[in-house]
């Protein structure tokens, strides 16, 4: 008789990790205590806008660096053995909610709750703050701008309020990698020229920002790229389809970064660490209702 394969159970044997403790290094220390990771649903594209989901969506997920290494790191790379049996599997969202490729397997339902039960429980014990923003494509081009490029101003956006967020924590002074995934040679010259402009301070403040990107292969296999990828289109969704059940961006609403830190998790996220562009404007009577900006209780750690 074969015994069966040991399940790894996602959060073991790791002391309990402390996210933010007063920095032990130098006070000249080069970087920051956190890595950013990047990704995106939708395409830029404002000639051909897909009616049933108009929206271009970027994501940034922050990671304090020793919570990542100890506890989220280890339990993707458990959940991948367990299901797997190895860990080169890339998680991807479009492939697990349409069962594809190595997700085929999802299609046996009580196998799918229980896989999408350990990636929510990563998801949730995850203790990452998240950055959003919305770009209402078929508004931006409607007000005359179908020569901007989408991806270069939720940049821009998004980036500001990193900015906020590593100021908030004192450590706007130092640099912090953010780590987008490879798209091609030309977008990813341009996507880096973009977010050099920023740096160097065509932004709001017209402050120097201290941030580096790193490009990723897919190959790499990063687990905060791959969370990063997970979190972009329930939030896109959440925007199209307010009044739908949206459980995903229910969970993602405690990670938002929002206005008054710990203290006021899940609330008063919007215009923080969830942004909406074009920002809406009061409407007159007779104008048709448009797509609302998600409203509830969300935010950050």
């Amino acid at each position: 008789m074969t015994s069966a394969g040991t399940q790894y159970a996602l959060f073991e044997s790791v002391e309990p990790t402390p996210v933010e403790h007063a920095p032990q290094e130098p006070a000249d220390r080069r970087f920051s205590d956190y890595v950013v990771y990047v990704d995106e649903s939708g395409d830029h594209s404002l000639a051909s806008i897909d009616k049933d989901y108009p929206v271009f969506v970027l994501a940034l997920c922050i990671f304090h660096k020793r919570h990542y290494a100890e506890k989220i790191v280890p339990a993707v790379e458990k959940l991948k053995f367990n299901y797997f049996g190895h860990d080169s599997v890339v998680l991807h969202e479009n492939e697990i909610r349409k069962q594809k490729g190595d997700f085929a397997f999802l299609a046996h339902r009580p196998t799918r709750d229980a896989f999408m039960a350990g990636l929510t429980s990563i998801m949730e014990a995850s203790n990452f703050i998240l950055i959003a923003c919305v770009v209402d494509k078929a508004r931006l081009s409607r007000g005359g701008a179908s020569a901007s490029n989408p991806y270069h101003i939720a940049l821009g956006i998004c980036l500001d309020a990193l900015r906020e967020f590593l100021a908030e924590k004192g450590q706007d002074q130092v640099k912090t990698h953010v780590v987008v995934e490879c798209r091609g040679k030309k977008e990813d010259a341009d996507l880096e020229l973009e977010f050099r402009r920023i740096c160097d301070g065509d932004n709001p403040g017209n402050r120097i920002l201290p941030f580096d990107i790193v490009f990723a292969d897919k190959k790499t296999n990063l687990a905060g790229l791959q969370l990063a990828d997970l979190v972009a289109r329930p939030v896109g969704l959440s925007y199209i389809r307010p009044q739908q059940q949206n459980q995903a961006f229910e969970m993602l609403k405690k990670k938002f970064f929002c206005d008054g830190g710990r203290a006021r998790v899940g609330v008063g996220y919007e215009n923080v660490g969830l942004m909406i562009h074009p920002p809406h404007k009061a409407k007159s009577p007779d104008e048709p209702t448009e797509a609302m900006t998600p409203t509830g209780n969300p935010q950050s750690t």
